[in-house]
């Protein structure tokens, strides 16, 4: 089963858990450096005000003992690019940027390491840094297997008082070898070429007229006339279409390839598809549109839009890619079966085009909401479960890690054990965090059985050790003002007697003949031997219906971005 999610830094983890030349793509849209906030913002299903905002990442680099560790690592591993480094950061300073290219040059070596000879690697980034790092990807994996920098139209509406309005991001596109994978995909063609060059039209459709010879004469079956027409007056022949250049509709022979060419030419003929022009002049081939593949994917890519507001795909994650993009880069770069990476995996697109297409994957993020997500989106649109369809490494197994989770980092604690029953985490609506505290740490909705209601539940995570009925008590406080249907507590340790018999006193929630405790309470041990919060059974969680926000914090007279 290679189809692996890890929790993590990518660099710790390409180091200790990915091998050497495993990998057939790498797909990876790291952060730019620009300063800002990312959020995922939540719907609010009540449909009264924002929803909940919580911060995925700070998109911030500043340079200190990491970046000076990670610049001697690339100087001992990779003597030129260390010495390019290292003239940058004298050049630049050590300030934020000189930060982001040295973490980056680092963790691009492990992945040109990881990387099949015949493998590819895709860095999408904007104009603010992708001159920088071409000329890294340039040391690492040398000038002349540099393919593209492919240009992404990312959005049409962008105004700049002073400067052309910035609409595009950068694909830099490089192999590790001078072989490597590449398969032919084919974009629509623009309507404008499609009026200029299918300019008839019949009721079978649009169709452009094309050559039914070929330069030069033949002394074959080619050369020799038909239907009083030698083509060879012309130093011509005559050069049949494929079965691949024949419209749907038509069924030809299945020997077609064999038959006589005078053969062929009549059944076209019969069958409509060859114009007569004046005499004097060659009969022309009827091509329609529907046989048309399209054109071969070029560096500029226009056919593509961003996500919209309201886009279905949308899923509430940042910097978010349109999966046809995904798929796109995938198709071309990789085979079935093939292993695709992705470091910075966000909310899982690349994950989910590569499985969308039979591929296996690798996806690796630093942040437990978005690992949250990814499992969440892969439940959703492929019916994949963790332990089942694919692994999730580096998250708690045991009580034990997920204690040592809670004393390293109480905040990720809180968003894996919210993420272990599908809550969505509560956060300040618009400052992208928990903000005051409210008695809250995450949400539950879901639909009734008969789809006829939506139920809000309210969830609490405590990792504590000394809690009381208190705590109990203080949520269903919070119940009732929050109206919600049901309560959950998730603790670290096990609950006292005084805090169940305080849950007891929420009542129940009844549905049809059976009855669910309206305040339930679960150790982290429960969860992790798969037990879940009651509800009614047939229940639809509906807690990851998204929408996504950017904000960035005002820095030197700059407006924030909403």
């Amino acid at each position: 089963m290679e189809k692996r999610l890890y929790f993590g830094d990518n660099l710790e983890v390409l180091r200790k858990h990915i091998p050497d030349e495993s990998v057939d793509l790498i797909y990876l849209d790291p952060p730019f450096n620009s300063k800002a906030d990312y959020n995922v913002i939540f719907r609010e299903h009540t449909g009264k005000g924002p929803g909940a905002q919580i911060k995925a990442f700070e998109d911030t680099w500043s340079w200190g003992m990491e970046s000076e560790q990670a610049l001697q690592e690339v100087v001992a591993k990779h003597g030129r690019l260390g010495e390019f480094l290292d003239f940058l950061v004298r050049f630049l300073g050590k300030n934020d940027l000189s930060a982001y290219l040295v973490m980056m040059a680092v963790r691009l070596l492990e992945l040109h390491r990881v990387l099949k000879p015949t493998g590819s690697l895709y860095l999408h980034c904007d104009p603010t840094a992708s001159h920088y790092l071409k000329v890294i990807l340039d040391q690492i994996f040398g000038p002349k297997n540099f393919r593209n920098e492919v240009v992404w139209k990312r959005t049409s509406a962008h105004s700049s008082a002073k400067r052309w309005g910035p609409v595009h991001d950068t694909l830099l596109f490089y192999t590790k070898g001078e072989e490597y994978t590449w398969n032919v995909v084919y974009e629509n063609y623009e309507e404008r070429y499609m009026e200029d060059e299918y300019d008839y039209q019949d009721a079978k459709g649009r169709y452009a007229l094309k050559d039914l010879t070929g330069a030069g004469a033949s002394k074959g079956d080619s050369g020799k006339p038909w239907r009083g027409i030698d083509p060879g007056v012309k130093n011509r022949h005559w050069a049949v279409p494929s079965k691949d250049k024949l419209p749907s509709w038509l069924t030809p022979p299945d020997d077609w390839d064999d038959l006589p060419v005078q053969e062929r030419l009549d059944f076209l003929d019969r069958e409509g598809l060859i114009y007569w022009p004046s005499r004097g002049v060659m009969p022309r081939f009827k091509k329609y549109l529907d046989t048309a593949k399209g054109v071969p994917i070029r560096d500029v890519v226009t056919d593509i839009p961003p996500l919209g507001h309201h886009s279905k795909e949308r899923l509430g994650y940042p910097t978010q890619k349109p999966l046809v993009l995904l798929e796109r880069i995938i198709q071309a770069s990789s085979n079935p079966g093939d292993v695709v990476l992705d470091p910075f995996c966000g909310c899982g697109t690349a994950l989910a085009a590569a499985e969308k297409l039979g591929r296996r994957w690798i996806g690796i993020d630093i942040t437990h909401l978005a690992i949250t997500l990814i499992q969440a989106r892969l439940r959703r649109d492929f019916g994949l479960e963790p332990g089942r369809d694919y692994e999730v490494l580096g998250t708690p197994k045991d009580v034990e890690s997920a204690r040592f989770l809670f004393e390293k980092d109480p905040h990720q604690f809180q968003l894996w054990a919210l993420g272990l029953i599908g809550a969505q985490p509560y956060g300040d609506p618009q400052k992208g965090k928990k903000g005051k505290d409210t008695g809250i740490d995450g949400f539950l909705y879901f639909r009734t059985p008969d789809g006829g209601r939506l139920e809000k539940v309210v969830v609490q995570v405590k990792g504590g050790k000394r809690l009381g009925p208190s705590v109990v008590r203080d949520l269903r406080g919070v119940m009732e003002r929050e109206k919600a249907a049901f309560g959950v507590l998730i603790v670290l340790e096990a609950p006292t007697q005084g805090m169940r018999e305080e849950a007891a006193k929420a009542g129940v929630y009844s549905w049809g003949s059976q009855s669910y405790p309206r305040l339930q309470i679960l150790t982290v041990e429960e969860l992790l031997a798969g037990k879940r919060p009651e509800f009614p059974a047939g229940s639809l969680n509906v807690s990851y219906e998204r929408k996504e926000v950017r904000t960035a914090r005002p820095k030197g007279g700059m407006e924030p971005l909403l």
